[in-house]
């Protein structure tokens, strides 16, 4: 595992600003063993040794943020959420790219079976194997957590709002390595889908 000097320059950036309306009510705050989801993924992030980690939050903003008090998080606000996820990924991304971080990793607070250590792992094949695209492969595809070098920033900045990051992943597969995770298959976006993950854990 690299050490934890060299994880800081690199972004941890939480992408939580949706509106979860298939859930009917903000699951960033459903209890997740015993805390809101957002503060979990939150605290699963700090403890990758990412620096800085960054949470995209725009829908319910306030309630939100609180359930965040207390973590050494920087928020940030995209006020164009409803317009899609490519609109966080920009505003998250471009909080990076002010903060000079040379790369950064995509992940979703809805995904609470990833730990810090899949989170780690990315960044450590990146460190060992010099590719500056290393994303997850889960159910058939590629996708988040995924780590970008500095050099798709602009990419992924450039993202039409309704899109996620996938098509620069698959844009640049020659560039790429992609580590099995099927921890990434979990995410929580139905009543149905918090039951299931509530029952097993």
């Amino acid at each position: 595992m690299i050490n934890e000097t060299e994880m800081n320059n690199i972004a941890l950036v939480l992408l939580a600003a949706g509106g979860s309306t298939r859930m009917g009510s903000p699951k960033q705050l459903l209890s997740y063993n015993g805390q809101p989801l957002i503060r979990h993924a939150a605290q699963t992030a700090l403890a990758s040794g990412c620096d800085p980690v960054i949470v995209v939050l725009g829908s319910h903003i306030a309630e939100i943020r609180a359930a965040l008090e207390g973590l050494d998080v920087v928020v940030v606000e995209n006020a164009e959420w409803e317009a899609g996820m490519g609109t966080s990924i920009c505003a998250g991304i471009s909080g990076a790219e002010i903060m000079g971080c040379e790369g950064a990793i995509l992940a979703l607070a809805d995904q609470p079976l990833i730990t810090a250590e899949i989170l780690q792992h990315l960044v450590d094949e990146h460190q060992e194997t010099g590719r500056p695209i290393i994303a997850s492969e889960y159910a058939g595809t590629v996708g988040v957590p995924v780590f970008f070098t500095r050099e798709f920033f602009a990419d992924l900045k450039a993202l039409h709002p309704t899109e996620g990051c996938k098509g620069v992943i698959l844009a640049h597969l020659d560039r790429s390595i992609r580590i099995l995770c099927p921890e990434a298959e979990t995410d929580i976006d139905t009543p149905g889908d918090y039951q299931s993950v509530a029952n097993n854990t």
